[in-house]
Parts: C-alpha cells; structure tokens; sequence
C-alpha cells in the first residue's frame, strides 16, 4: 500500500518540526519547507499527495503557491493554515483552489482528522464523479470531468475537485432542495468537521464560474434557512 507524501509549507520552525513529528508519527511521509518558493521546487519532484500551506512565508505566500499549484494540477488537496479571525484569508484561499483551511492556533488532533478526511473525499473512486460522462452540461456551462475544465459561451475556466463533487452531487439530485448538512455530508464527508460557511464560499466560487450572472444565479438556487437546489 502507498505511503500518504504531504507537504508541510510553513516558515515557523517550531512549528513546523512539530507538524512532521505528528504527522510521521501518524505514517505518512512528510516533506517540510520554510519558504514558499522551497514548496514549488519540492511539488514540481512530484509524488505529493496533499500540501499543508501557510499563508505569510518567505519568498512566495502560500496564496502565490496555491495559485501556481492548481495551474498544473487541480486535484491534490491543499489545507490553507489561516490567521485567527482572517475570513477574508479563507475565502482568498478558497477562490485560488485550496479544500480546505484550519485557523491558528489549531489543535492536532483536529489537524490529524481534516487531513484523513480530505484525503479520504479526494480519492476519486470515492468522489462519485466516475458516474458521469467525461462531458455534460451544468446549466450552460459545459463541463469536461477528465480534464477539469469547464466553458460556458466563449469563457473557459478550470474547476477544482471539490467544485467537480458539488457539481456531481447537484446532477445526482436534480431540482431536489439540498440542506448545507446534505451537501457537506454529500461532498466534505460525514466526518468533515468544518462548518457550513466553508461550502457558501465554494458555492460562490462556483457560481462565478457557470452562472451568466453570480449576483443572481439561475443553476445553483439559494433556498434561505436550508441551503441549495440545482435548477437543471
């Protein structure tokens, strides 16, 4: 069985030797740098399963290292490592193609299980996504599942795996009313330990992606005080 490589990226020394001491002792393979150009050096060797990021490092912020990651590959689960009581850090984050994100200071064991259920949702035999067609139309927007991309009219735009699991968990419940515990449960796993706030801000990076208007979405359809329906 293949051993789980992650990436630490966090400048905080003291820190970081206590995430790879925590996450060895845990089985996996970790590879630790200080310094957000290191991060991309050691990515580009390939092999990395999920990169932890920090957001304020030297030579690159874990922003720029996210963005430059999701250009070359859009599946790898990446945790954002956020300020306390940064939202505007978190949605920054989400909108670069991060998965997820764990606030400072945060304890290990809640970092041990957001890792072990993101990897767990991001494998793709466990996505669901196999069951769709390699393309298919989400509202206008027409959506390659091999490649990850997606274009509606004469805009292409790429899409991240958990964007693909909102959209396959949409097309599997076409004009159904979706609670934000259905679709968390649906996409995040029923072990995510996140709150709701974490799925409205990938809807609305959706949203700006397949809706001719993201002000006033057609597709995705908020329904308030429960959550979403998809409008085929």
């Amino acid at each position: 069985m293949k051993t789980i490589r992650i990436l630490i990226a966090e400048d905080e020394a003291n820190l970081r030797e206590g995430l790879v001491d925590t996450l060895e002792g845990e089985g996996y393979r970790v590879s630790a740098v200080g310094d957000g150009a290191a991060a991309l050096r050691v990515f580009a060797e390939g092999g990395i399963d999920l990169v932890l990021l920090d957001i304020m490092m030297p030579e690159k912020s874990g922003f720029d290292v996210c963005r430059e990651i999701r250009r070359h590959d859009t599946r790898v689960p990446i945790i954002m490592l956020t300020a306390k009581g940064e939202e505007i850090d978190k949605v920054v984050g989400l909108e670069l193609g991060a998965d997820d994100y764990v606030t400072k200071p945060f304890g290990l064991h809640e970092l041990r299980a957001r890792i072990a259920a993101l990897l767990r949702r991001c494998r793709p035999e466990s996505a669901g996504a196999a069951e769709l067609p390699e393309t298919f139309l989400f509202g206008a927007a027409e959506i390659d599942r091999k490649s990850y991309q997606g274009r509606l009219s004469s805009r292409a735009f790429s899409l991240t795996a958990r964007e693909l699991k909102l959209i396959d968990a949409f097309c599997r419940h076409p004009g159904e009313v979706l609670s934000r515990n259905d679709l968390l449960n649906l996409v995040w796993g029923i072990d995510y330990l996140g709150t709701t706030r974490t799925l409205d801000q990938h809807i609305a990076q959706l949203r700006k992606k397949i809706e001719q208007d993201p002000a006033a979405p057609e597709i995705i359809l908020t329904v308030h005080g429960v959550g979403y329906r998809y409008n085929p």
